[in-house]
Order: structure tokens, then sequence, then C-alpha cells
């Protein structure tokens, strides 16, 4: 690769972890003007434009089967209908810093899905260890000895449940997204595009009982929906893919841990928001936990592997089979 190469690749990887850390921003002040369900509907209405568009550029096919569209809806389902819902609901609750650490929890659930259940990929001892450092993390992040006094600062239960629950449909959806998508060897577009097309038409069904409500559009909250929807649900995603194909799957991976931090930052600076000193520290154990578990799956040949966090806008893992 060229230096002027090499160069682009380092903005095009900077780029991406800017857009996924600053998601949970754009969410937050998105929801200044529209509901959680508005919130999913019109990133997932932007995001599936754009990449009807880089589809229409890059002359890829879409499937031409049912089989191959059912897939994909379940996949859509659970990698953007649900979770998208529910980060966005949290969002009402918490933090967009903290949201983003808890989003980091995206590889250790999927770790742990394909584990349970791909009965072929058992997870060793110390993939083990390492989703053990994970959950303790996850613990830490939760703070539960602020929950008993009365002068205490925890985040609301619910909204922290509810991002894990969104980590663990990603978690869910990435493992039938490499038992069943993942072997018919489609281009990785092809599959982002139908996912997320067929995510977009399910929450335009739904969204008659689901995302009603008043609508209040701002300036900040339709800019935060076209960062949210046409850049990091779609977009950024391209970008990821170019840099997987420069790098390798396992350093693009390593976007995994500039996420959190920038959305972290975005908060502190954008929204004035405060962080306590357990979030950082709990953050910190989930990416050690993501570390040892990704080196022992390495060590064991790719049992189990941890992916990297192109599930956050919805998008298969980096190093998905194309052609």
């Amino acid at each position: 690769m060229t230096a002027t190469g090499d160069r682009r690749t380092v903005v095009l990887y900077l780029g991406a972890a800017l857009v996924w850390g600053s998601s949970f921003l754009f969410m937050k002040v998105g929801l200044e003007g529209l509901g959680p369900a508005q919130v999913a509907l019109a990133r997932l209405l932007l995001g599936a434009l754009t990449l009807v568009v880089v589809m229409t550029v890059l002359r890829r096919r879409w499937p031409r089967d049912g089989r191959t569209w059912g897939h994909l809806a379940v996949v859509g389902v659970l990698l953007c209908v649900v979770p998208f819902q529910l980060f966005a609901w949290a969002g009402q609750h918490l933090a967009s810093g903290l949201s983003s650490i808890l989003n980091a929890t995206t590889p250790l659930m999927t770790s742990l899905a394909v584990a349970l259940l791909l009965p072929a990929e058992r997870l060793t001892a110390r993939q083990g260890a390492g989703l053990g450092v994970g959950a303790a993390g996850v613990v830490v992040i939760m703070a539960p000895w602020t929950y008993l006094g009365t002068g205490g600062v925890a985040a609301p239960l619910p909204a922290v449940l509810a991002c894990l629950g969104a980590t663990a449909c990603y978690g869910l959806g990435m493992t039938y997204l490499r038992r069943f998508v993942t072997p018919l060897r489609l281009p990785a577009e092809t599959v982002a595009a139908g996912q997320i097309v067929v995510a977009a038409l399910v929450m335009l069904a739904l969204s008659p009982v689901v995302a009603r409500g008043t609508v209040s559009l701002t300036w900040p909250v339709v800019l935060s929906m076209v960062g949210l929807g046409a850049l990091g649900t779609g977009m950024a995603y391209v970008w990821n893919t170019r840099v997987v194909d420069a790098w390798g799957a396992q350093r693009a991976s390593t976007v995994t841990y500039l996420t959190p931090v920038v959305g972290v930052v975005l908060g502190i600076l954008v929204l004035d928001e405060r962080l306590h000193w357990y979030e950082p520290v709990g953050g910190l154990l989930v990416v050690l936990g993501i570390v040892v578990a990704q080196r022992a799956a390495r060590a064991a040949g790719g049992a189990g592997a941890v992916v990297p966090p192109a599930t956050t806008v919805g998008v298969p893992a980096p190093g998905a089979p194309r052609r």
C-alpha cells in the first residue's frame, strides 16, 4: 500500500470511529424532538436510503430468492429494529457517554451467543475468563452499591438493562448471521443493505402503533438524524469495509476501543454530562475482557471469536465473505 493509500485508510478508520462514537450523542439530541421509536425509524429510513445509493453506485446485486430475504429479515429485526429502539428508549434516561460504554459489551455478548448457540464453537477456559472479566466490568458500570443509599447517583436500572438487552440482540443477530447468511457468500454491501431495508420496512409497518406522538423538527434534531442514519447506519459501514480490505479484520476491529472514548468525550464536551469514576473503570474492564477473549479465540483457531462493533450500526462484522 502506498503512503497516500495508508493515510486515506487512517482517515476512513478514524471517521468510522468518530461517527459510531457520536451515535449516542445523535440519539440524545434527536430525542429532544422525537420519540424513541421515531428516532429508530428515522435512522433506518435514512440508512436504507444511503445504502440503496451505495448499492446502485457499486452495482451490487440484490438477493433474488425469498429464503435469503427471510434470513435478512431475521437479522434486520435482531440487529436493527429491536436494539435501535431499546437504545433510543434508554437514551431518555441515561447519559450518552454511559450508553456508549454499555454498547462496548457487544463483542462479549456475541462471543457468548456464539458459544451457546453454535455447538461446534465452545468457549475455551481463557475465553471464559475474558467473558468473566467483561461481566465484572458490566457490574462495575452498573454500580450496584449506589442503589443502596438515598444519596446515590445510580443510573436507572431499567435503562441500563435496556442497553444490555440491545447488545444481547446484537449478539444473537451476529450469531444468526454467521450461521445462516455468511455461508451464502453474498457481498457485504448486499447483506448490509438488505437487512437495513427490511428493518426500515418493518419499522414503517409498526410505526402507526409504536411511533406515534408529536414531532418537533429543529435543525439540531434533523442534523442529528442525518448523522445517525446516513452516516452511522450508512456511510460509516462503507468506510469500515474499505479499512478491512486494506488492514484486515483484526486490525480494523480495534475501532471497538475508540468508539466508547468518542462517545464519552462528546457527551462531556457537548452535553455537559458528568462522568462517574466507576463508568470508565468498568469500561476498561470490558475492553480488557474483549482483548483476552479475542486472543484466546485466535489461539484456538477462531472458535467463538469476538466480532468488531459493526453491529452497532446493524451491519455484518468486518471480514464477512465478499465477492
